[in-house]
């Protein structure tokens, strides 16, 4: 997992202005348009590195209004690819954006806490008034720190909700907005009372307070909730001894990982037929659509059209496959163009960046909380041999 816990060319408009700014009613990124966290970090952390890199000013456009980019392009492995392909999506959202008025000031953090703070306080130095990145937790003070002196605000692509705040927007893939989607939908078909086999790592302790707190919001019980190590055959046994008397089993997992829980549940005599199996969007694998043991079960992640759009579009401008975070640098531009365009000074500011309306992108709606973390409009999929099929599509707007 990385800080994994990291139709057609888009048509622009332009937005009405309310007291709370955008409505997504007009489309600010009307076409713009879903999940997993890549990358092979563990969770709230990048890929140790040097410090800062030297900076070779790089910049594209030509608009008025400067945004720094902040990414790990000279990282290794894996951090660095998709840092790569980021960068592309940005460039390109630039490209499909009509006469955007915005220039990206490109800077690599090398993957470091102290890289991010130089290029942010470089990207600042060169007139930013909006910084896009850092992608990893461990990155995200360092800039804060920079950003907050100087009263800009940061959209980050961390996936650790406890980096937000502040002036610190998260545009990534939260567990949150899983977890609450997917319990939510269960209760709308009649499921009272859950199970739930977690693992016992950062992204399991995230979900374990999203699921319980969304349980209880529905007004539903936890008969049974056990979390695992590398060992999972007691969690197994406890949580098999439990499903008797509910009507739903949440585990959150990652493609291999959700496969060997429910081999060791089926181990210890689990008839895992009969109960409705709730996962997040880390379910959105090849291996769990392989496994027989999870055909059927439901998961919460974005519309996949939006994506495979965003995906061909790519392929056809850059010959090779985006990373599947590629999306959220495409949607953090498109957003920032369309802002500059149409809210004048205040274009950045908190009240138009928190608007409860939200915004469309490539995966859906999505919209910022004062706190700093977001809430996507997520579709509910099941599990099938040939892939995700949509059960529930993604909402077409927010509610109160």
């Amino acid at each position: 997992m990385a800080d994994s816990f990291n139709s057609g060319k888009p048509r622009w408009g332009t937005t009405r202005r309310t007291a709370v700014g955008l409505l997504l009613g007009a489309p600010l990124l009307g076409a713009c348009a879903g999940v997993q966290q890549t990358l092979s970090n563990s969770f709230g952390t990048g890929p140790a590195a040097p410090a800062g890199p030297a900076q070779e000013p790089l910049a594209v456009g030509k608009g008025q209004v400067k945004v720094g980019l902040v990414l790990p392009l000279s990282a290794s492995g894996n951090a660095g690819v998709a840092a790569q392909s980021m960068k592309n999506a940005a460039e390109m959202a630039l490209a499909e954006f009509q006469n955007p008025n915005i220039q990206i000031l490109i800077k690599d953090d090398a993957g470091s806490a102290q890289g991010a703070g130089q290029a942010t306080q470089q990207a600042l130095d060169e007139g930013s008034e909006i910084i896009l990145g850092p992608l990893f937790a461990l990155s995200v003070p360092s800039t804060a720190a920079a950003t907050r002196a100087r009263n800009v605000p940061v959209i980050a692509f961390s996936t650790d909700s406890s980096v937000a705040g502040r002036g610190v927007y998260l545009l990534s893939f939260l567990p949150e907005s899983d977890v609450n989607r997917i319990v939510d939908y269960a209760a709308s078909t009649g499921k009272k009372s859950f199970a739930a086999m977690l693992p016992e790592n950062a992204y399991g302790n995230v979900v374990e307070v999203a699921f319980k707190q969304a349980v209880a919001r529905k007004g539903g019980r936890i008969v049974a909730f056990e979390k695992y190590g590398a060992d999972r055959s007691t969690a197994a046994r406890n949580i098999a001894a439990a499903l008797g008397g509910a009507d739903a089993l949440f585990l959150a997992d990652d493609g291999e990982a959700v496969v060997a829980t429910t081999d060791a549940l089926t181990a210890a005599g689990a008839n895992l037929r009969n109960i409705q199996l709730l996962g997040t969007g880390l379910w959105d694998n090849p291996r769990v659509f392989a496994s027989a043991s999870l055909q059927g079960g439901l998961y919460a992640a974005p519309d996949p059209s939006g994506f495979r759009a965003f995906a061909g579009r790519y392929r056809a401008k850059y010959g090779n496959e985006p990373v599947r975070t590629a999306t959220l640098a495409y949607d953090a531009v498109a957003l920032v163009a369309a802002l500059a365009r149409t809210q004048g000074g205040q274009r950045f500011s908190q009240e138009v960046l928190v608007n409860p309306s939200g915004f469309a992108g490539i995966d859906g709606l999505f919209r910022f909380r004062p706190d700093g973390s977001n809430e996507r409009g997520l579709a509910v999929m099941r599990v099938a041999s040939g892939g995700g099929q949509p059960v529930a599509g993604s909402p077409k707007s927010f509610g109160a």
